[in-house]
């Protein structure tokens, strides 16, 4: 036995050094690489530079040469120095850390494969065999299967039949070989456990080693998809949402490069996973908010901004409540439907259309073009096309006018003997043109006098409808659709996959209109129900997309399993769930523990001690969480002596890392290493669930959800009552 033991060994020590050997010879190759793409930039940079000098110096003396060869410069070139600059950096990211798993398999007719796999694929010059394969790739799908055994994945033409032999996990950290494990990437595989056990710095980014087969099998569904995942707290929602961009710019670069828009929950939150794409590999992926993308489309000076719009949720203001309610519903949408019928039937006043005493066309004429030759086009779009019809009919008797004062003038002036012609033609030639004046001034008054033909704004009519009540985030869906209804809006910029994070926020209306006016077929939707803060009625609309979306090829998916925290916050945080508990993977850590505080004194000392013993941890981010603003601003004034403590009281801020006191609604989406999370109220949570009933406590439940599910490593529940 000994020795059996003694061989095990030995073997192991022999295959590290054989997948030493392997690194070194893959770094070097990589290094050479980098210098090959250093020496093409060069060489590219070079003629770039020879170029544009020559081109001003051969027209110097011509600026619009300049700017028309500047206009068409050496395209092609250019997008090659481009393809490089991208490459080079691919490469450099790629020599610390070249790949992160290892696949053999066999499939019939060309026998066993051995395959490394990493964050961008390697193909040296002058070869067919990669280096190493892309994550994104196809063939890469068979490193997150759940087993050894068989398997396909989908070639561009096929599924391939393969059968798995093996599967090894390393951990290599600049060029370095620091560990492997042979696994078949199961969920308590021991280099996950080392990912998630890591603060939350590189997290993210170091997630495609970690990827596990039902997060796979999300991120690689077909392209003309819409996937829906409600995932609890931890699920890797975002994660999900962010490879699957990638992948999919990955497989489908010509069709969505630039043309990918992702919508986060606040920009505290677009600033957090900013970095996450680029170092995936994909720029040019357009990040920015729900409220901020109706903005850039609406002619709008003020909306509720996002602290007040939850800090009224959260204060439970009831007629605030009843609003919120009622436009996240489907009568909303049907009053704004009832709106536009009314407007289309009554805001143009139709009316007769005289040209200098006669009719050029009739009231009844208008109507049949407005209800019925043009009925399917949005109401204000139609009356332009309606006004250039009118005008085009008025350029037409204006014409025939003309023509006939030509006419008269030329009868008149043939019927003239040459002797009268000398005396009277200056005269006829002076009441021509003086007539021909009239006509036109007629043709100026006439345009000028069919203001009934002009459209309104949109805001200044929805806020008429809406009561002339202060705009929230709530009104930005019924305004863009209410646009949309009116005028036929869309993007400036093509889009052709939206991303929508904290879904479950989202009403039919917002999801309606992203639809509309990006004309975009499909979508990937990410959200937790648990996590929904704002006051509904009915279902949540996330869960009703195949009937808001019926031709999305719309399909749900359901995330239990958590990532994240450990597996007694995750207990902690399932006492605040009525149903579908989470299941977290078994990774343990310190027990959740609640203190009751009742002055401000030993609050400041407790939480400053405790911010000492996270760190003395190596904890590098950590968090005290309150419910609202008014909490955070006051915790804030008490802790506030240490320096290196921030405040994070606006959605415009930016977090990177350290020490920061925040809302819960501003925490939404972020994770920290380490979470302090303040309660306003001695009750425990079993008294807690007992009053469950109210639909206050429900939100105060969810909220509590959300704080406690922001803590990766430890959480630390302060119950204050002072």
């Amino acid at each position: 036995m000994e020795v059996s033991s003694v061989e095990v060994e030995l073997k192991k020590q022999l295959e590290f050094s054989i997948e030493e050997d392997k690194l070194k010879s893959v770094v070097d190759i990589i290094s050479e690489e980098i210098l090959k793409y250093i020496e093409k930039r060069k060489e590219i940079t070079k003629y770039i530079l020879e170029y544009r000098k020559k081109v001003i110096e051969d027209y110097r003396d011509d600026e619009d040469m300049v700017i028309e060869y500047f206009d068409h410069e050496i395209y092609v070139k250019e997008e090659a120095f481009k393809t490089i600059d991208r490459r080079l950096k691919e490469l450099t990211a790629l020599k610390s850390s070249p790949y992160f798993g290892r696949i053999d398999f066999s499939e019939e007719d060309y026998g066993i494969n051995e395959m490394y796999v990493g964050r961008f694929g390697v193909t040296p010059d002058n070869t067919y065999e990669p280096l190493v394969v892309d994550w994104r790739a196809p063939v890469a799908s068979l490193f997150y299967t759940g087993s050894l055994g068989e398997a396909f994945y989908d070639a561009p033409k096929e599924k391939v039949a393969v059968n798995i032999l093996a599967k090894r996990q390393y951990i290599i950290k600049k060029e370095k070989l620091k560990g492997m494990f042979d696994s078949a990437l199961d969920i308590k595989d021991e280099i996950l456990q080392m990912v998630l056990s890591g603060n939350t710095g590189e997290k993210l980014k170091d997630i495609i080693m970690t990827i596990q087969k039902e997060q796979d099998d999300l991120i690689r569904q077909p392209r003309t998809k819409t996937i829906v995942v409600d995932g609890v707290a931890g699920s890797g929602k975002t994660t999900i949402a962010l490879h699957r961009v990638a992948y999919l710019l990955y497989n489908y670069r010509k069709i969505l490069e630039d043309k990918v828009l992702i919508l986060g929950p606040n920009n505290v939150f677009i600033e957090y996973i900013s970095t996450v794409l680029p170092s995936l590999g994909e720029s040019g992926v357009k990040q920015t908010t729900f409220r901020d993308f109706a903005f850039d489309i609406l002619e709008l000076k003020e909306v509720m901004s996002l602290k007040e719009y939850m800090e009224k949720v959260l204060s439970g203001e009831k007629e605030f409540a009843k609003d919120i309610t009622y436009k996240n519903s489907i009568e909303y949408k049907n009053f704004i439907d009832e709106a536009v019928e009314k407007l289309d039937i009554e805001y143009f006043k139709i009316e007769d259309l005289f040209f200098m005493d006669e009719l050029i066309i009739s009231k009844e004429e208008i109507k049949e073009l407005f209800h019925n030759y043009y009925k399917t086009m949005p109401l204000f779009r139609r009356s332009k096309k309606i006004r250039r019809i009118i005008f085009s009919k008025i350029t037409d008797a204006r014409d025939e006018k003309v023509r006939v004062i030509q006419k008269e003038y030329e009868k008149t002036v043939v019927s003239l003997s040459e002797e009268e012609k000398e005396l009277k033609i200056n005269d006829l030639d002076f009441n021509r043109r003086l007539n021909i004046r009239e006509v036109i001034r007629a043709v100026l008054l006439l345009k000028r006098s069919l203001t009934w033909l002009n459209n309104g704004n949109c805001v200044d009519l929805y806020n008429k409808i809406n009561g002339y009540k202060r705009l929230t985030e709530n009104d930005l869906g019924g305004i863009l659709y209410f646009k949309i209804k009116l005028e036929g809006t869309k993007t400036s910029e093509q889009i052709k996959h939206v991303v929508i994070d904290e879904a479950q926020d989202y009403n039919e209306l917002q999801f309606l209109v992203i639809k509309e006016l990006t004309g975009c077929s499909s979508l990937t939707i990410v959200g937790d129900s648990n996590q929904r803060l704002i006051p509904y009625d009915g279902e949540l609309p996330m869960h009703d997309m195949k009937n808001i979306l019926p031709n999305c090829n719309v399909q749900d998916f359901r995330l239990n399993t958590s990532y994240r925290s450990t597996k007694e916050i995750m207990e902690y945080a399932n006492k605040y769930l009525d149903d579908d508990p989470i299941v977290p993977i078994v990774r343990s850590g310190e027990p959740v523990r609640e203190m009751l505080i009742s002055n401000r004194d030993e609050f400041r000392k407790f939480v400053l001690g405790k911010i000492d013993d996270f760190k003395n941890k190596t904890y590098e981010n950590i968090a005290i969480i309150c419910k609202d603003i008014k909490e955070s601003e006051d915790i804030f004034g008490l802790v506030n002596g240490n320096a290196s403590i921030k405040i994070i009281d606006n959605e415009n801020d930016v977090y990177h890392s350290g020490i920061v006191v925040l809302p819960s609604y501003f925490a939404k989406g972020l994770e920290f290493d380490a979470v302090i999370m303040v309660l306003d109220e001695p009750k425990d949570v079993s008294d807690h669930k007992a009053d469950n009933a109210s639909s206050e406590y429900k939100q105060e439940d969810k909220l509590r959800y959300v704080m406690a599910t922001r803590a990766l490593h430890e959480l630390q529940v302060i119950k204050k009552n002072f």
